[in-house]
């Protein structure tokens, strides 16, 4: 779920995806029995049920549950899930989406990498014969393997820690979401929103491929544990190849292009042009020739420029 910890890193997820590298497998084979539902959303139940598995939320892997319905049910509602829908959920959890989202979607593929978490994840989603649950790190999770060119939604309530690299691992997949509906910090969620003049550059990988939209401010005492920060339903409308701004661009050529956003923002307090020289490893006099080609004033700074403004940068640097 979503531990606002800043303190958190990656490393204890590391650990345990190292343990768990030789049972990363496929999809899990599911009992056939149909287990009394537990209200999952009810703090009581949900202590008894960690209990019952002699768990208790690992702050290493983000764990703080969601147990507000009406929060729940905004973020089903946003993906808006259909019969005929296969959603991927990844960092499943307790399975509290995961069974909301089965019971309107065709598919769901619930994705979890804690060992202990699986086993309860198989044991609240047992009723549910449209449920997958696969043991895998997400970072390592093949959309083309799991869906092939199927269309698919993704929803999720992400960690802080993973949020970034969950975007650009899935975004840039060679078979993206058509649409995205996850729960992220609210400062984080309102960075991928931001306009030029407040870009970031976990904005500019997300815009780069849709259009981000904060759906609904969530408050921290939706979660159990309490985290420290709130959070938010961020929906983003994933680009077609019609109107993606990346449609002419070769797998080279996006490479190229992020390459010069980060070069851009690798010194955010700086100009633009003395961050670039830094960045790319070039001199300032080449730089300036570079912004003047592409129409862009040297002493701006990287969050002022529009994504337009990077392409047509990008095609100037050599």
């Amino acid at each position: 779920m979503t531990e606002r910890d800043q303190s958190t890193v990656g490393a204890s997820a590391e650990r345990s995806e190292a343990r768990f590298n030789q049972s990363r497998t496929a999809p899990i084979d599911r009992p056939s029995e149909v287990h009394d539902e537990i209200d999952l959303t009810n703090i009581r139940e949900l202590r008894n049920l960690l209990y019952a598995h002699n768990m208790r939320p690992n702050k290493s892997f983000g764990q703080n549950f969601l147990v507000d319905r009406t929060v729940l049910q905004c973020i089903v509602e946003a993906a808006e899930v259909a019969s005929g829908d296969t959603v991927l959920e990844v960092g499943a959890g307790t399975g509290v989406l995961t069974r909301e989202l089965a019971r309107r979607a065709r598919r769901v593929v619930a994705v979890e990498l804690e060992r202990d978490m699986l086993a309860l994840l198989e044991e609240t989603t047992a009723g549910f014969t449209n449920v997958e649950l696969v043991a895998r790190n997400l970072l390592y999770l093949d959309p083309v393997e799991v869906f092939g060119q199927e269309p698919y939604k993704l929803v999720a309530n992400l960690p802080y820690y993973i949020t970034a690299p969950t975007f650009r691992h899935f975004l840039e997949s060679a078979s993206p979401p058509r649409l995205l509906v996850v729960m992220v910090q609210h400062e984080v969620a309102q960075r991928i929103v931001a306009e030029s003049g407040d870009l970031s550059l976990l904005g500019v990988s997300v815009q780069f491929y849709g259009k981000p939209k904060i759906i609904a401010h969530v408050p921290a005492r939706a979660f159990y544990p309490v985290p420290k920060v709130d959070s938010a339903i961020l929906r983003v409308d994933v680009y077609n190849q019609e109107n993606a701004m990346h449609k002419a661009l070769t797998l080279k050529e996006r490479d190229h292009f992020f390459r010069v956003v980060q070069a851009g923002f690798s010194e955010k307090r700086k100009q633009l042009h003395n961050a670039l020289a830094h960045g790319l490893h070039c001199k300032d006099e080449k730089v300036r020739t570079w912004l003047a080609a592409a129409g862009i004033d040297a002493s701006r700074r990287a969050e002022t420029l529009s994504i337009e403004e990077w392409l047509q940068l990008a095609r100037q640097v050599e």
